[in-house]
């Protein structure tokens, strides 16, 4: 509330109503620029593949750096070593198959529907 009783918000006359809508198309125009129709997206499996190789490697390479005197430390890069092997081999795919329906098939509609 203002002076004497008045409240401080702006009046829906004025600019705010206008503020909005500008505010609201320039946001769509981005949105349609950055996810515009027919683009190519890039595949993203790939791109994680690659970067689950690429950690993988810099991971094993910080391991191997590791100087062991003890065989706790020699057993641990042991498991490490293992892990990551499994881990890049088992990766399942990010996309599942697809099975040849596009969406599913409604109903028929009942005789006493018309």
């Amino acid at each position: 509330m203002g002076i004497n009783g008045a409240s401080d918000a702006l009046p829906i006359g004025s600019g705010l109503v206008m503020f909005v809508v500008v505010r609201s198309v320039f946001w769509l125009t981005v949105a349609y620029l950055v996810i515009r129709p027919g683009a190519d997206l890039p595949d993203t499996g790939a791109m994680a593949a690659q970067a689950m190789a690429a950690g993988s490697q810099v991971v094993a390479s910080q391991v191997n750096a590791i100087e062991c005197t003890s065989l706790t430390c020699l057993g641990g890069k042991a498991v490490v070593a293992a892990t990551l092997q499994q881990t890049a081999a088992a990766l399942p795919p990010t996309t599942p198959a697809s099975s040849g329906i596009v969406a599913p098939i409604p109903r028929p509609r009942p005789d006493r529907a018309g």
